[in-house]
């Protein structure tokens, strides 16, 4: 968690997503990119390209300066080296190039909570983000002063094609020393016996090397529920869970966890990429 990248569009959300991410970079010595994507009609951003700066352009890339240069004086930023970038581009795009140039490790974006994505800084911007993103993307709904991770719930059916970004998962919840409550949801559309799901879930973890972790087998109507009254039950700080880029939110239990689970959720989420 060394380069943490914030997309902003100045919002309360988008500040609540910078404090959090200030906080973990403090915490673990890492820095800030402050990203502001200036989405502009095609034939202004052939302008930009071409050198003819029209005085619109410079207009809304002055003001971003200016605000950028602002949120970067608050306190809570003291001490942390923070870099700003404006582009021209279509957010989605734009965003995906920052991650691979700059080799960020963690994106941190905010929400405006149960309304969804929607809502979101970029609207459906943020939803491709989240599917396609190869680093982890965490979703903050709001305003944490104390963000600490003592009890990271991390929900799915722990089949091979999730090592890759559990292993990602296990390294995040070493580097915040918090505990990870595995839990595999069961419904009554893809029910596992207790035994047969508790077989699956220790062959998995036999395999990677995490400090401090407990399993369960959570019954639900649906994955959806299953998860987000799980991490109520245990008091969760966090909740990590797989995407797959080609379906959307994560495809796992058979089945397909929707949009909602982020947008219903109050609780941070930390999204994998499968």
């Amino acid at each position: 968690m060394k380069k943490i990248l914030i997309p902003t569009d100045f919002s309360q959300h988008a500040e609540y997503a910078l404090k959090v991410a200030a906080q973990i970079a403090k915490k673990h010595n890492g820095e800030i990119i402050l990203l502001h994507m200036l989405e502009l009609p095609h034939q202004s951003g052939d302008a930009v390209s071409a050198g003819h700066a029209l005085p619109e352009i410079m207009f809304f890339k002055n003001a971003a300066i200016a605000k950028l240069e602002s949120l970067m004086e608050a306190d809570y930023l003291d001490g942390l080296k923070v870099s700003e970038v404006i582009q021209f581009e279509l957010a989605f795009d734009g965003i995906l190039k920052i991650i691979q140039k700059n080799d960020i490790d963690l994106i941190v974006m905010g929400s405006h909570g149960a309304s969804g994505f929607k809502d979101m800084f970029i609207g459906s911007n943020a939803e491709k983000v989240v599917r396609h993103s190869e680093v982890p993307v965490l979703i903050i709904k709001k305003e944490n002063p104390n963000f600490n991770v003592d009890n990271f719930v991390f929900a799915s059916d722990f089949s091979d094609e999730v090592k890759n970004p559990f292993a990602k998962a296990v390294e995040i919840a070493n580097k915040f020393g918090a505990k990870m409550n595995l839990v595999m949801i069961n419904t009554p559309n893809n029910f596992k016996s207790t035994l047969v799901a508790q077989e699956i879930m220790n062959k998995f973890i036999a395999q990677f090397n995490i400090n401090n972790y407990s399993t369960h087998i959570f019954n639900d109507a649906n994955v959806e529920k299953g998860i987000l009254n799980f991490a109520n039950s245990t008091n969760a700080d966090l909740i990590g869970m797989c995407t797959h880029g080609r379906k959307g939110l994560a495809h796992f239990f058979n089945g397909s966890i929707s949009e909602d689970l982020v947008n219903h959720s109050v609780k941070p989420v930390l999204t994998f990429k499968i």
